[in-house]
């Protein structure tokens, strides 16, 4: 009886040692991109971390949010987990569409493009990616008042979370920085951070969002985490567009690349590889976020998936276009944190 009971310790201290042993071995991490970042934040011309550290991201925009382009049936929680599992998406981009000449758009249809655009945002943070709400128009400074009313609804509703950006202003026409877009920005801004004094907010700049060289020379002061849009299309924008996001950089803004494309500028045309490359290497050089357009099934070059794909993910390589099927080489690829 003695030796068994002497066995049966001896074997317990072992489990014990086992267990002990196990449980102190370093765990996988399992953090999601926001977790391990937190809040982002402007410094100089980058973007940081909660951790002090300048950050980049990849990601991708979906298309508007209006039901006539039937892009909607694409704004549920399982694409968006598809494109954070299988093309290593750490940010999207949700773009309400806010613009007079779309005829259901926000301005006309409240209830179904809120109902759209709430359907991704709660699954990016569901799932711990950053997400950017974006008043999607080209007209934004002849509806101030309801821009306004829509990031006070989104900052009271989403401001709690470090997920959340605001993109005020998708694409602003040939209109002047100094006296419409900056005292319009300046308006929304103003309203948002009475509700939200902390995250991040990007404006959009002339030009389709091109002219970001001419916003860094007046640029907005007075409030914190300020970053301004830069888009392209590498079909159409080159080395142009490239010298004007060099020089605001060197003047000392932050850039965040919210939407960009394979084609031109159309949304139509060939892939550029050589051009998509180029822009890439620019981003990884300085360290910007960015959004490809777009996630959606239109017959046009830069959506990422074929005509009568799934709109839940799980989508082969057989379903990518030609543009998808690029963009998805880069942003697995994009060291996100």
């Amino acid at each position: 009886m003695r030796f068994l009971f002497i066995l049966l310790l001896t074997l317990a201290a072992c489990d014990s040692f086992q267990k002990t042993k196990v449980d102190s071995m370093p765990k996988s991490n399992t953090k999601s991109v926001v977790e391990i970042n937190g809040a982002l934040a402007v410094k100089g011309n980058k973007i940081i971390n909660a951790k002090d550290k300048v950050v980049s991201f990849a990601g991708s925009s979906f298309f508007w949010s209006n039901n006539y382009y039937n892009a909607n049936h694409f704004y549920n929680k399982e694409v968006v987990k598809w494109l954070k599992d299988d093309w290593n998406a750490s940010i999207i981009r949700v773009p309400l569409a806010a613009d007079p000449t779309v005829m259901d758009s926000h301005l006309y249809d409240l209830e179904s493009n809120i109902e759209n655009i709430e359907k991704v945002i709660d699954a990016a943070i569901a799932l711990g990616l950053y997400v950017i709400i974006d008043w999607h128009s080209q007209h934004a400074e002849d509806h101030e008042t309801e821009a306004i009313a829509f990031f006070q609804k989104m900052a009271t509703k989403y401001g709690k979370y470090p997920n959340v950006i605001y993109e005020i202003y998708n694409e602003p026409l040939k209109i002047d920085w100094d006296t419409v877009l900056k005292p319009y920005a300046e308006n929304v801004i103003a309203e948002i951070r009475k509700i939200d004094p902390d995250n991040l907010i990007i404006v959009g700049t002339p030009h389709w969002s091109q002219d970001v060289d001419i916003a860094s020379e007046n640029p907005i002061i007075g409030y914190d985490n300020i970053a301004y849009t830069l888009h392209f299309y590498a079909g159409s924008h080159k080395e142009w567009l490239l010298n004007k996001a060099k020089k605001a950089l060197d003047n000392g803004i932050a850039l965040m690349v919210t939407e960009w494309g394979t084609v031109n500028a159309d949304g139509n045309g060939a892939v550029d590889p050589e051009y998509v490359k180029k822009w890439m290497d620019f981003m990884k050089e300085h360290q910007l976020t960015h959004c490809n357009w777009s996630v959606h099934d239109k017959d046009e070059g830069a959506s990422i998936v074929k005509k009568g794909t799934n709109p839940k993910g799980n989508w082969t390589d057989d379903d990518l276009t030609e543009s998808g099927k690029l963009v998805k080489s880069y942003m697995v690829n994009w060291k996100n944190d």
